[in-house]
């Protein structure tokens, strides 16, 4: 089946690229963005697409919404979306995992500014959302289902891209400030410019809280700061040639608790963490052919440093030191080969190194387990338009891994507008693959012998427009299926030879032991009634364990089965604007096992914001209305009531 589908997704990139040559070349066209449907979009083609053109599914948030939120992190924004689950250890600033159609955290990338973010040290090699603050993201794209052909190892799940903040005027800045609940403050500053040549913003911010007790039935509290800091610079080289430079750097110190001796059980510890992430982009870009084929030459590095440490610990207070790095370059291209055809191509090379260890009483300065590796890759898309109204695309992918070998991965959407664009179906096929990591493979639980997860996935759906657009409406059905996917074993009474390592027995190991299914429904409706604005979303995800062995058929862990959010906002004649949001997260399960139950549960925000001149604003909220007591891990605690309150300026 996968061979009849990727040859199905093959030749119709072949075709599309031979309709596409046929016809002669010309500039790049502007995409008609008058029309009701036609918000441009990136994520889905990695260049700038009319939404109606899109044939996967992707939720766009805005600045406007971002701003309406008054969300902290980019995880609680996330969650409004559909399709979006997570689980935090504790308050702001504890470990937390984003899960996109039920898939595992690691099988979601995420890019800021062009850069993908992950940490090759960690164990998936997936981002830890824990750090990333709101901040300057002005735009937020979420697209859900496998991604691999565009965006390589590790999109299987989907993808999160998230842009900050553009100047538009000569000079602009801004100021906010918040404030509330669990002595919490949050400020936050930007400027920027654009001349002819030169677009350039710089932004800051600073936030600290005293948390709440990461051990659920605790006594103290366990507190977050972080600093991050962003810039970005576009010089516009010739008419047309250009320069970017962008880089996102933050600093986080959490507070968390342990299993202390002598019960080793989860209680109060004054253990905490301290994580620092950069970010750094430049990219050249350059068009040719008079501007029908533009350029992209870029450079992206990230780096995570992640110490935890243990105050009561006699001889040494580190507990887990490391680091991981990642070096990429790229070059792509965007050909408009005729007003109905666009061909996107590239080529990637990726390097990713790693350093743990773990520091104890006993051996306080261990070797430091070191690996890396490298990923050579090349790409080809092609979007066109086959009848009125009807887009496909089709794309197809080759990796080249240090490790692996060779993987061809494709994927094939169509997009269908219909009735002057109120109805459009949607629907795609599209595959993934993920490497096993550098801690996965070469850690102290490391097993050099796994192989690369891959997944199938599908989906298709509707939108419809009602009442000139005041009403819109959608239904995404999806399915994946997911193969090699790997989990630790743990060497607790098992024989295995992978607990003995030189000699030495081990506490557990990582393994392809696992296959994983997930369908499900995604519903989202809008309503606009003069100044009634309800928006709405509900997701039913079935994920299943599909291995052999006694979780058969079980969930995995913190899938919930139902999800929702609703909110309502509505402007008075005076200009104050409120909203009342409300989630719903069904049960699911906290372990493997399905042995124990994490209860669903219903949050109301409330949230509120006043104009009191063209350039300041005051708002408020109040989060978990109803201070509703419950869990997304087990024993570790979440936040009750809180209310916040700030005001911005802008210049």
């Amino acid at each position: 089946m996968k061979s009849v589908l990727f040859s199905t997704a093959c030749a119709a990139a072949i075709f599309a690229a031979g309709a596409a040559w046929a016809e002669e070349a010309r500039p790049a066209p502007e995409p008609d963005v008058a029309g009701r449907v036609s918000e441009l979009v990136v994520t889905a083609t990695r260049s700038p697409q009319p939404a109606d053109r899109i044939g996967q599914s992707i939720t766009v948030l805005d600045e406007a919404a971002i701003t309406s939120s008054q969300s902290v992190v980019v995880s609680d924004l996330l969650t409004q979306t559909p399709g979006v689950a997570y689980s935090r250890n504790g308050g702001i600033g504890g470990v937390t995992s984003v899960r996109i159609r039920g898939a595992e955290t690691d099988q979601t990338v995420v890019v800021v500014d062009g850069v993908k973010l992950n940490d090759p040290s960690s164990t998936g090699g997936g981002y830890n959302f824990a750090n990333l603050l709101v901040g300057d993201v002005a735009r937020i794209e979420v697209l859900r289902g496998a991604q691999s052909t565009l965006w390589g190892s590790q999109a299987i799940g989907g993808v999160v891209n998230i842009v900050t903040a553009q100047p538009q005027k000569a000079l602009e800045g801004g100021l906010e400030i918040e404030g509330g609940a669990r002595e919490t403050a949050y400020v936050r500053a930007a400027a920027g410019g654009a001349t002819e040549r030169l677009t350039w913003r710089l932004a800051g911010g600073r936030y600290t809280t005293q948390g709440v007790s990461s051990y659920r039935f605790g006594a103290e509290d366990d507190g977050y700061r972080n600093t991050q800091l962003s810039g970005r610079a576009r010089l516009e080289l010739t008419d047309d040639a250009s320069l970017d430079l962008r880089a996102l750097y933050s600093k986080g110190r959490n507070e968390f608790d342990g299993f202390p001796p002598p019960a080793y059980t989860f209680a109060d510890t004054a253990e905490y963490g301290v994580t620092e992430d950069l970010v750094a982009y430049a990219g050249l870009n350059f068009g040719l052919l008079d501007g029908a084929l533009k350029n992209r030459i870029a450079y992206g590095y990230t780096r995570t440093d992640r110490g935890y440490y243990n105050p009561a610990q006699a001889v040494t207070t580190t507990t887990f030191d490391a680091a991981g790095e990642n070096r990429r370059f790229e070059y792509q291209g965007v050909w408009a080969v005729s007003d109905a055809w666009t061909a996107t191509f590239g080529a990637e090379s990726e390097e990713s190194d790693m350093r743990t260890a773990a520091p104890s009483d006993f051996d306080p300065d261990p070797v430091p387990a070191r690996a890396e590796t490298g990923l050579d890759s090349a790409y080809l898309q092609v979007q066109g338009v086959l009848a009125s109204g009807l887009t496909i695309t089709a794309g197809v992918r080759r990796d080249s891994h240090e490790a692996f070998g060779d993987h061809t991965l494709g994927q094939v959407a169509a997009a269908w507008s219909l009735n002057d664009g109120n109805t459009i179906l949607r629907a795609s096929f599209g595959q993934g693959f993920k490497a096993p990591t550098l801690y996965q493979l070469y850690s102290d639980y490391g097993n050099a012998g796994l192989a690369p997860e891959e997944a199938d996935s599908w989906d298709a759906g509707i939108e419809q427009r009602l009442l000139d657009g005041a009403v819109v409406v959608s239904a995404t059905w999806f399915n994946r299926e997911t193969e090699n996917q790997i989990d630790y074993v743990s060497c607790f009474g098992s024989a295995s030879p992978l607990c003995v390592v030189n000699g030495v027995g081990r506490y557990g190991y990582y393994d392809n032991i696992a296959k994983a299914k997930a369908q499900g429904i995604e519903l989202t409706g809008a309503v606009q009634l003069g100044d009634l604005a309800v928006n709405a979303n509900y997701t039913w995800i079935d994920a299943e364990n599909a291995s052999p062995g006694a979780n058969h058929g079980r969930r995995p862990a913190r899938r919930p089965e139902h999800q929702a959010n609703i909110a309502a906002t509505y402007v008075w004649p005076a200009g104050l604007s409120t909203t009342a949001a409300i989630r719903y997260v069904g049960e699911s399960f906290d372990n493997a096992g399905n042995t124990y139950k994490l209860q669903g549960y219903t949050l109301l925000d409330l949230r509120a914001s006043y104009p009191v001149t063209e350039r300041i604003e005051v708002f408020g909220r109040v989060e978990n209305a109803f201070d509703d007591d419950y869990e997304t891990v087990r024993n570790y605690g979440s936040p009750g009531r809180g209310v916040f309150v700030g005001a911005r300026a802008s210049f």
